[in-house]
């Protein structure tokens, strides 16, 4: 049974215990393009605390560059190096732990975030952005040329997604055995500025039906993108919380990498989801309304 947070006492139990905040950005410090209200001030709480600060989004349509620029417009202080993407952890996936051989290429279903992070890695890529490929011309084997360079088939959201896309990517996934299925993540919906939109896993899906498998998911709840921040970050998981909307994502990624769970309620979860008769097995830690309830720290000192 997650504990229910309410008062000044529970909430400074929590600044207390843990040193290192991971935050899920979408549902939990905005909604598109709008914040949630008491975001800002409950980071600045934690920074003047002197917590670890980390952001941690399967959002694969920005590099950790250009998602730093949507902080900057929201007025939310964050520095690159805080900020841990689906994009970047696929990157370095496909560098790093795949040692992707330097002449061969990742065909991308995806936008300029996974491409910049491709090329932030030294990593040849082909497909995603390029206008041969953002086309609703109809696709024909007759006018396809595999390129025998392609290793990887990686595929994130695409919010110009088309059937030339998926077609390229089946054929290099069957003609090449050696090929790697990889997706960013696989969220089936993303909380958008007026509700829910279908996400990454939502496009891959097609595939995944097409070639009868499931891609290698590099996203939260998978272990890939904790490895990316350990490499980078020294942390006690001990004394690390995860803070998300997400059960099967966020809570459960802080669950896989032993680390404390704060779900609040403003994103895809319901309150129907953590308590009743459907309720969901997977329990977080802890349970608040929104991330701006921690304010209440402040105004009791």
């Amino acid at each position: 049974m997650a504990a229910r947070l309410s008062s000044a006492a529970d909430y400074e139990g929590l600044l207390d215990k843990y040193e290192t905040w991971m935050f899920d950005c979408d549902g939990v410090l905005w909604h598109g393009d709008r914040l949630i209200d008491g975001a800002i001030q409950v980071l600045d709480l934690l920074r003047s605390r002197k917590k670890k600060v980390i952001f941690v989004t399967n959002n694969a349509t920005k590099s950790r560059k250009s998602y730093k620029g949507k902080f900057d417009a929201l007025g939310v202080e964050a520095h690159v190096d805080e900020i841990y993407g689906s994009a970047y952890a696929a990157a370095v996936y496909v560098s790093s732990v795949m040692k992707l051989p330097k002449d061969k290429k990742v065909y991308v279903i995806g936008q300029k975030g996974v491409e910049e992070e491709l090329a932030e890695e030294g990593v040849s890529f082909l497909g995603g952005t390029d206008p041969a490929d953002v086309t609703l011309a109809p696709f024909s084997l007759d006018d396809f040329t595999l390129d025998p360079d392609v290793g990887a088939v990686l595929c994130g959201l695409d919010m110009q997604i088309n059937y030339t896309k998926l077609c390229k990517a089946f054929q290099y996934l069957t003609r090449n055995p050696d090929c790697v299925f990889l997706a960013t993540n696989e969220d089936s919906t993303y909380p958008a500025g007026g509700g829910l939109l279908p996400g990454a896993g939502a496009i891959s899906a097609p595939l995944r039906y097409a070639l009868g498998r499931d891609p290698i998911s590099i996203g939260k709840p998978a272990s890939t993108m904790l490895d990316c921040i350990k490499a980078k970050i020294n942390f006690d998981p001990t004394r690390t919380i995860m803070v998300g909307d997400r059960l099967n994502t966020d809570i459960l990624f802080g669950q896989n990498g032993g680390l404390s769970t704060l779900l609040v309620l403003t994103g895809i979860t319901a309150e129907a989801d953590i308590s009743g008769p459907t309720a969901s097995s997977i329990v977080p830690d802890f349970v608040t309304q929104s991330i701006g309830d921690l304010r209440v720290v402040a105004a009791a000192n």
